[in-house]
């Protein structure tokens, strides 16, 4: 396989990925061909190379650096902005996880517990609220142990899976 043709493969399969960590196609393929790109690229390069329009090339690059995904890159005489992606993928799946628990978990959480207020008390309302409370703890639970995962280093997450295994 030729380097092209596998960039292009792989920006396929993280566009189809992405939408597993909670973004849409076209911004998982804009985040793939940066992190597959040695140089920064700007705008019109990206709706080239991916064929997407500027609104769509624009939002996906919004959205990533306001995920902290991408940076603006200055070019010495060139006027235009410049993305290039974070291309440590600990501090990748840090971020993820981070903007998935605000806009998902957070949510989530309150959405339940909102739900616990009945008005009306009888076993119906009892088994619907230890229902709702099981998922809320449950949630929390996912929410603290990625957390935890999250605060490790990268090689301390490592060392600890490789002592488990043993």
């Amino acid at each position: 396989m030729k380097l092209e043709e596998a960039k292009k493969e792989f920006i396929l399969l993280w566009g189809n990925f992405g939408s597993q960590w909670g973004i849409n196609k076209a911004m998982a393929q804009v985040h793939a061909l940066l992190l597959t790109s040695d140089d920064p690229l700007c705008t019109d390069e990206v709706m080239e190379k991916l064929t997407i329009s500027r609104g769509g090339a624009n939002t996906s690059l919004r959205e990533l650096t306001r995920w902290n995904l991408i940076y603006k890159v200055t070019v010495d005489g060139d006027r235009r902005e410049f993305f290039s992606a974070e291309k440590d993928m600990w501090n990748v799946a840090k971020r993820i996880t981070r903007e998935r628990k605000r806009r998902e978990i957070e949510p989530l959480i309150l959405h339940l517990d909102r739900l616990k207020s009945i008005d009306e008390q009888n076993e119906s309302t009892a088994n619907f609220v230890g229902i709702v409370e099981d998922i809320e703890r449950l949630v929390t639970r996912m929410d603290k142990f990625s957390e935890m995962l999250m605060k490790l280093e990268e090689n301390a997450f490592f060392g600890s899976l490789l002592r488990m295994k043993k």
